[in-house]
């Protein structure tokens, strides 16, 4: 593998061998929470900007009315965690890996994500509008009517995900590879289709999705 290759992969979590145990209590705007392991537990009825989160552990932790706008998310691991509905719209995350978590209705609009792992998630209906992500990817995850409208993808690769019904119209897919994803339909111009990687058994779905055009066999 060239160097060039090896660049395009999400840069992994910088975590210390061990963290401290600890717990979220009320946080305000611009806290920051560090080297930590929080587990088994729920983060409830959370509103605060701008907060920082740096070389944490989130495991089996169920976050519930948390806003979290314009949180900065970095070396950072959620394992087992549902994030269903969770505010983060403006937020950064570099270095962050998602794993086993339930994402659904997920606010990320207007986020800035780079080296960000889904693996084998469930982010049906997430809000991405006008994501910038780079450098990331999307693996076994379940983006079902999710909103990934104009947003800029580089670098970014779904492998084996569910994306029946996304909305990408706006993004450009040049050079995405969605060949080994699954979906009946696309919201999606045949322009910002161009240049994206398909399978044989996607062409007339696309047809149809782009074109309104029934296809009888």
């Amino acid at each position: 593998m060239t160097k060039k290759e090896t660049e395009k992969y999400p840069v992994e979590p910088t975590m210390p061998s061990r963290l401290s145990l600890a717990q979220i209590s009320k946080l305000h705007d611009e806290e920051c929470v560090e080297l930590s392991l929080i587990q088994d537990c729920t983060i409830e009825d959370q509103t605060a900007e701008n907060i920082v989160v740096s070389q944490v552990m989130f495991n089996n932790v169920d976050f519930s009315s948390v806003h979290w706008p314009k949180v900065k998310l970095t070396d950072t691991i959620f394992e087992q965690c549902d994030l269903s509905n969770v505010n983060f719209s403006q937020c950064f995350m570099d270095r962050v890996q998602f794993r086993n978590c339930k994402l659904v209705g997920i606010n990320m609009t207007e986020a800035s994500l780079r080296n960000v792992v889904l693996n084998n998630c469930n982010a049906g209906y997430a809000v991405m509008r006008y994501l910038k992500c780079s450098k990331s990817v999307f693996h076994r995850t379940s983006l079902t009517e999710a909103d990934i409208y104009s947003a800029t993808l580089a670098d970014v690769c779904f492998a084996s995900c569910n994306l029946d019904r996304v909305q990408f119209s706006g993004t450009k897919l040049e050079g995405i590879d969605l060949s080994t994803c699954h979906f009946y339909q696309l919201a999606i111009t045949l322009n910002d289709l161009r240049g994206c990687v398909i399978a044989p058994s996607h062409a007339l779905t696309l047809i149809n999705s782009i074109c309104g055009v029934i296809i009888k066999g």
